[in-house]
Parts: C-alpha cells; sequence; structure tokens
C-alpha cells in the first residue's frame, strides 16, 4: 500500500469466519469451553452488551459478531442445517464433544472413524452453528484414500442394486 501500511495485518489470520449470534459473549463462552478459544478483543454494543469478539482457536482467529439492524448477516436457525459448517481440529475429538453437549450443544453425527483418517463428529451449538469436530487418528497415503473410498463407493453400489432387484420382485 501506498502509505507504508500492510495490507493484511500481522499476525493475522488471512481467513476468518464470522458467527453471528443473539448473544455474542454466550458464544464465546461456547469456544472457549470447548475449543480452548483465547479472547483477544470484545466491543460492547450501544446496549452494553456483547457486539463484536475476536478470539484464537489455535493459530487461526474467528470473529463473533451480534446482529445489526440493516445487515443482510443474521444468526443461524438452529434447526441442524446450516450453509456453512466449521471444521476444527482439536487433540481429542470425543472429549470435545463432551464439552460441546455439557455446554449446551446437541450432537448432529456422533463421532466415528473416517477412511481419510480422521475421526470425526458433528455438533450444532446453542447459537446454532455447526462445527465438524476431528482429530487426526491415522495418518494415511493418496492411495490408501482413494481405494477406501473406491471400496465404499463399490458398496454403496452394490447395496443400491440389492434393494432395486427387490423392488422388481412380485
Amino acid at each position: 500500500m501506498s502509505n507504508g501500511t500492510k495490507g493484511i495485518p500481522e499476525n493475522s489470520s488471512v481467513v476468518m469466519p464470522r458467527l453471528y449470534c443473539h448473544d455474542v459473549r454466550a458464544e464465546m463462552e461456547f469456544c472457549k469451553a470447548v475449543f480452548g478459544a483465547v479472547e483477544l478483543n470484545c466491543r460492547p454494543g450501544p446496549d452494553g452488551k456483547a457486539a463484536h469478539a475476536l478470539l484464537t482457536i489455535g493459530p487461526a482467529m474467528i470473529m463473533i459478531e451480534a446482529e445489526w439492524p440493516g445487515f443482510a448477516s443474521r444468526p443461524p436457525v438452529p434447526d441442524g442445517s446450516s450453509p456453512v459448517v466449521i471444521f476444527v481440529y482439536v487433540e481429542d475429538v470425543d472429549a470435545a464433544i463432551e464439552r460441546a453437549v455439557a455446554g449446551g450443544a446437541k450432537v448432529l453425527v456422533e463421532a466415528r472413524d473416517q477412511f481419510w483418517g480422521d475421526r470425526t463428529g458433528w455438533v450444532m451449538d446453542p447459537a446454532g452453528h455447526v462445527w465438524t469436530i476431528a482429530s487426526r487418528i491415522e495418518e494415511t497415503t493418496g492411495q490408501q484414500r482413494a481405494d477406501r473410498w473406491s471400496a465404499i463407493l463399490e458398496k454403496q453400489d452394490k447395496a443400491s442394486s440389492r434393494a432395486s432387484e427387490k423392488e422388481k420382485l412380485p
């Protein structure tokens, strides 16, 4: 930039999710309890309640925002559906999901081992945001992942064929 200011601030994530919530403070506390988030900044709104917060989860930054009149962004509808799912790695996925549930989250998908080497589970936090929580449990090669995925598709294809055959029986 011409005035000597860097376009990307020092120590800043290049991509940061902004989670809109009805209760910024509650979402902050959820992230702290479940993911070990660290609060970097919290600003009050006109009503004195937290309106904007900046947190880190590991090396990544995340913003939490209150609803603002005139802005199109809004908190999610807490029905388990979401156009955006936040994926976060933790050391122990099962423990993190337990903390999430203790903090009011609803489990959408139980934790299970995945073909690519992660153990993942999905939760919806009390604000309605959906999180995929993951831990790496096995290092896999590209070939192992491709072979495992092919086997999954083949198994699904066979099950689908058997179901179609059953429908044709008198």
